[in-house]
């Protein structure tokens, strides 16, 4: 099984992928770590960007994305075109995709049972990259 980690940041969403094979999880090779929603936020950027994200997923040959959940309110609250890009993630037509948002309770009680094996240092992915591999690993931990 091959997992996206998404972090969804202003217009930007942070990926990482992770690939569970018999127990062992390892980071398959994905030149893209970032994918951007173009300035004016139309219909036609949503849609060009939605695209991109699920042949980025097919190309990859991704079961499952874990988002990590923004808050709608407060002092950690999302951006409203975060939660565009979360909708245009949700709405891909593809049945073989599993998309999931991770609550922070749950990323919390996960990482609690099933602490990361690696340190994030370790993995030579980019620092800007660090909760989108959370995510993902959130996503292949829990149930």
């Amino acid at each position: 099984m091959i997992i996206c980690g998404v972090e969804l940041t202003a217009s930007d969403a942070v990926l990482c992928l992770l690939k569970l094979d018999r127990g062992l999880i390892s980071l398959p090779e994905c030149k893209v770590r970032k994918l951007s929603l173009v300035k004016n936020h139309t219909r036609e950027d949503l849609k060009q960007f939605q695209a991109a994200f699920a042949e980025l997923m097919a190309e990859h040959e991704v079961t499952r994305v874990a988002i990590k959940e923004r808050m709608p309110k407060g002092k950690f609250a999302g951006g409203a075109i975060s939660f565009k890009l979360e909708a245009a993630i949700q709405l891909i037509a593809d049945p073989d995709l599993d998309v999931r948002l991770l609550p922070p309770a749950l990323i919390k009680s996960t990482l609690a049972a099933n602490p990361l094996p690696i340190h994030f240092e370790a993995t030579g992915l980019k620092a800007f990259q660090e909760t989108a591999f959370t995510a993902a690993y959130v996503g292949l931990m829990a149930k």
